[in-house]
């Protein structure tokens, strides 16, 4: 995955878990596609701070979703629900019943994986 992707995912998910300044660094960096000298001069720090302060707060992310899996879990279902749409298309065109049986398998997996 794109890391700017992968840490607007991240911010999504776990970003609440950080600091009011931690926040806001990241979200000029990552959301609003700020440069760190921009966000240095913004903030009254280095850049070298806002490095430092970016790669701490994508590690702490990183480490919330290596424990509770949350972005991953999104994305296995968005993908499943990408999959059900696709095929729900495909069986109002051909009638098969053998997608009825695919898209209930499927669902049944998202149900699990809630």
């Amino acid at each position: 995955m794109e890391e700017k992707v992968e840490q607007t995912y991240l911010y999504d998910f776990y970003g609440e878990l950080l600091n009011e300044h931690q926040r806001q660094i990241y979200e000029d960096f990552v959301l609003n596609d700020l440069s760190l000298g921009e966000i240095a001069s913004e903030e009254g720090i280095s850049r070298q701070g806002v490095s430092d302060m970016i790669r701490r707060c994508t590690k702490k992310l990183e480490e919330y979703e290596a424990k509770l899996h949350l972005v991953k879990k999104f994305l296995s279902v968005k993908k499943d629900i990408a999959q059900i749409h696709d095929l729900t298309g495909e069986f109002y065109k051909t009638k098969n019943p053998d997608i009825m049986n695919e898209i209930e398998t499927i669902s049944n997996q998202i149900l699990e994986e809630l």
